[in-house]
């Protein structure tokens, strides 16, 4: 039998992929799970359990939350990449990484066929097609729910005719969860108006009271919390444990999706804003005003190609360079207060701060130059404004 490679994840669409490539098709499944963050150890195990009971003959669940953060989710925060303001990647640039580990496993078992369970409305088709075409071109993808525009019931119906009847109809909405945040999808998403409810969210809120933490950065990146030091992507995750329990980083986000139509997607992702928001007000303090300028418009570029599964190509390398350097002063201590649904930047403090500087406070005192000064300053810069309106006065 030939081998085929599946994007696992233990959910309907993917569940149903196992079981037509094996009826249908007649290949010896191989399943993968790429954990970005979403699933823990008991989660893991469950899903490695499912896939086995629907025959694979192996299962490899691949932890890479260090490869992701090194590779993505630290020039989304140098960056500050929040797509069309709002979205800040939670699942889009997951994909990009998945697809690319599980090519390489393909790769190393000698598989002839890659398989994933996208529909032909989405970006994650483009995504998981463009990693699996650059990488490896020889070898075949199969996509079950999209060639046979497959409804949920159509899935269901298949999976229980041949042994497989978990409670898929239970689940009502459509859940991707990783370090960076969790998308959800439902009926309320499909339409223009209706929001999601509350229960909608996984993360509930737990706690009322404020609470004021401390996010330490060094060189753009997150190194630690309250005074507690740690790797990047372990301050992550114990910043997301206290700041999702306030239901902080919840938003709906309408964008234009790589295959041309509009789409809407609720999203929660606590740790990811806050992060993002507080680096940004760093930066307001330490970096130049062209710094930012330039900056703004590179990190959303960055964002754009990221979203887009674009990750191989070579701008997108420029820009990382570009993030990198912009970084070297973005060191110092970020207050931050949490609150239900929400959260306020109290201040900073680094000792790249701008507006330490000896030459003035704002609105208050100048020590740098005179009355006159500034006059002269003044009446030169407004010279522009008076030649264009003295010579177009009837307009």
């Amino acid at each position: 039998m030939e081998k085929v490679v599946v994007a696992y994840s233990g959910g309907l669409d993917t569940s149903y992929c196992v079981k037509y490539l094996q009826h249908e098709l007649n290949l010896e499944v191989h399943s993968v799970l790429v954990n970005t963050g979403g699933f823990s150890e008991e989660e893991l195990k469950v899903v490695e359990a499912k896939a086995y009971n629907m025959g694979v003959a192996s299962h490899t669940n691949k932890n890479i939350l260090d490869i992701y953060y090194e590779k993505a989710i630290k020039f989304m925060v140098y960056g500050n990449v929040l797509k069309n303001n709002t979205y800040p990647l939670s699942v889009s640039a997951e994909r990009v990484f998945q697809a690319i580990e599980v090519v390489e496993y393909a790769k190393k078992i000698d598989a002839k066929y890659i398989a994933h369970g996208s529909t032909g409305a989405g970006n994650d088709q483009v995504r998981f097609d463009m990693i699996f075409q650059t990488l490896a071109p020889e070898i075949e993808i199969i996509t079950p729910i999209r060639d046979l525009k497959l409804s949920r019931q159509e899935e269901i119906h298949y999976l229980q005719k041949h042994g497989v009847d978990y409670p898929w109809s239970k689940a009502k909405y459509s859940i991707n969860k990783g370090i960076w945040g969790t998308s959800i999808g439902g009926v309320e998403t499909l339409t223009s108006h209706q929001a999601l409810p509350e229960e909608a969210y996984p993360s509930q809120l737990e706690k009322t009271t404020p609470t004021d933490v401390k996010l330490h950065f060094k060189n753009g990146e997150l190194i630690g919390l309250n005074d507690e030091f740690d790797s990047p992507v372990n301050t992550i995750l114990k910043l997301e444990a206290i700041a999702s329990k306030y239901a902080i980083g919840r938003d709906i986000h309408v964008g234009d999706t790589i295959v041309g139509i509009k789409g809407r997607v609720g999203f929660e992702a606590a740790a990811a804003t806050v992060i993002i928001k507080a680096h940004h007000l760093l930066e307001k303090h330490v970096l130049s005003k062209w710094q930012q300028n330039l900056k703004e418009n590179m990190g959303s570029t960055y964002g754009m190609l990221l979203h887009d599964g674009q990750y191989f190509e070579p701008a997108m390398r420029d820009l990382e360079a570009f993030l990198v350097n912009s970084q070297k002063t973005v060191t110092g201590t970020v207050f931050v207060t949490l609150k239900p649904y929400h959260f306020t930047l109290n201040g900073i403090e680094s000792k790249h701060d701008l507006m330490k500087s000896k030459f003035g406070e704002y609105g208050e005192t100048n020590k740098a130059w005179t009355a006159d000064d500034a006059k002269g300053f003044i009446k030169i810069l407004g010279t522009p404004n008076k030649i264009y309106h003295s010579v177009n006065s009837e307009l």
